[in-house]
């Protein structure tokens, strides 16, 4: 099966890698190329592709407000932000827009692919030890959660006991493996508890859980 892409990114050469390290990749189609914000969220809309790779900093509409717009419109298509920084404020204020993930733009091929199939798979690519640490820094200015009793919030009602630990265990960075092995699981448990998870909140996949356990109060930072 193929998966489609939009490159998004203010910066010619930049478009052109990408779209040369696609065309030279089985199972990898391109499908168009967008300069902007504006022009991504027309084009996302009209060809409807698995994953774009979203620049942030570009004139006019910006790769944040892209990103909104293009997860409002309520389609399969996910959004990866592709970002200079490795602790860039943006990329946080795009995964809480509704983005899967971000790399950084000097991320190897081999990395970048591996993100675009996991995206498109409704995978995160940040991994969840280094979504830990990354929103760690920012989380007390971004994130903050109002109170303790935040962990009422009506997203979190339909939730199990089981389902409500495991999304504190996510939230704080776990692998599967090791919240398998803390509460005597099978991973494919897990698995389906994340799963499970994942529908009941609204959430697209796990950066939106950890975003989620710390905005509802369910996950503090070191800061708080």
């Amino acid at each position: 099966m193929t998966t489609t892409v939009l490159i998004v990114d203010d910066q010619p050469l930049q478009r052109l890698g990408l779209r040369m390290l696609l065309e030279g990749t089985d199972g990898v189609t391109p499908v168009g190329e967008a300069g902007h914000g504006a022009e991504a969220v027309r084009m996302a809309a009209d060809l409807h592709p698995d994953v774009v790779l979203m620049d942030i900093r570009m004139p006019g509409m910006d790769g944040l407000e892209a990103t909104r717009g293009i997860v409002a419109a309520g389609g399969r298509t996910r959004v990866l932000i592709v970002t200079t920084f490795d602790l860039d404020e943006y990329a946080y204020q795009g995964l809480r827009a509704g983005a899967s993930g971000f790399l950084l733009k000097n991320a190897r091929p081999e990395e970048l692919l591996a993100g675009i199939q996991a995206v498109a798979t409704g995978d995160a690519v940040v991994a969840p030890s280094l979504t830990r640490r990354l929103l760690d820094a920012y989380a007390h200015g971004v994130l903050a959660p109002s109170d303790a009793a935040a962990a009422q919030d009506p997203r979190l009602k339909d939730l199990s006991d089981r389902e409500r630990e495991v999304l504190v265990a996510v939230g704080n960075g776990w692998t599967n493996t090791e919240i398998a092995e803390r509460f005597v699981l099978s991973e494919s448990t897990v698995k389906k508890h994340v799963g499970h998870i994942l529908a009941k909140v609204g959430a697209r996949d796990r950066v939106q859980a950890v975003i989620l356990a710390y905005d509802t109060g369910l996950v503090r930072t070191k800061h708080d």
